[in-house]
């Protein structure tokens, strides 16, 4: 398989496009740390992976320290690092106006700061392997949509990070890219508070936001971070490549 003999590290990876992630990096025969906050969701996802292919590790990424915590638990469990996928994320709702401090940290530390940790603590293990990172960003990141100003600005920081260390970490033949998707079927919007009812109304709206007529699969996304990670995507680097079935050719509506 493309990923024998291949280490990743997957944040997010207890729920959504971080858990489709770890799950098809295994699939493909890479051994993979699956981290996240929730310790009983990341077992279940390591109990789906070939035994001896997976390894849970339960962390909060905003913690000082959490990122070289995070790398030195793949080295020390597996003996190196060629992949990172930063999935972890979160969103909030908010106009520039509604934002208040607290909520434009708490979605900056984890959208962009944990990231930017993460990717600075890994360098040093990726290159060594010359490896590759994939961040996941959204369509946010490329278009402005209202009343999610935090969102929207760290997507884009996510993306701009990606470009800087790609030309930095070309050199040493480390490769850094991100995936941009559209609404994904996932529990990242209940968890930023929105009800059942409202969710469902988000998801049919989607269907005429999205032009080619439906949501993403948290899989789908999955299949196109493996896709960067692997070899066959060896001159791939600096691109925030859409996943959103055409929304982000669109107006906001």
């Amino acid at each position: 398989m493309e990923f024998d003999g291949k280490v990743a590290i997957v944040t997010g990876a207890s729920s959504g496009i971080g858990r489709a992630a770890a799950l098809e990096l295994a699939s493909r025969g890479a051994a993979v740390l699956a981290v996240a906050r929730d310790e009983a969701a990341l077992a279940d996802v390591v109990e789906l992976m070939t035994p001896g292919r997976g390894s849970a590790f339960a962390r909060d990424l905003t913690e000082p320290g959490a990122a070289e915590a995070v790398i030195e638990a793949a080295v020390d469990t597996f003996g190196q690092l060629d992949v990172l996928v930063n999935a972890a994320g979160i969103i909030a709702m908010g106009s520039t106006e509604q934002t208040d401090d607290a909520l434009w940290s708490r979605v900056m530390e984890l959208n962009v700061s944990a990231a930017f940790r993460l990717m600075r603590a890994a360098i040093p293990a990726l290159k060594l392997r010359r490896g590759s990172i994939v961040n996941v960003s959204s369509v946010n990141g490329r278009r402005v949509f209202p009343g999610l100003a935090a969102y929207n600005v760290s997507k884009a920081a996510l993306d701009q990070l990606t470009r800087c260390a790609a030309i930095e970490l070309a050199p040493a033949g480390v490769r850094v890219n991100a995936v941009n998707p559209g609404v994904t079927i996932t529990n990242l919007h209940r968890r930023s508070g929105m009800g059942e009812e409202q969710y469902a109304a988000f998801l049919t709206r989607s269907k005429e936001t999205h032009p080619i007529g439906r949501p993403g699969q948290p899989e789908e996304v999955a299949e196109l971070i493996a896709f960067l990670a692997s070899d066959r995507a060896a001159m791939v680097t600096g691109e925030t490549i859409a996943i959103d079935g055409g929304r982000h050719l669109t107006c906001a509506r």
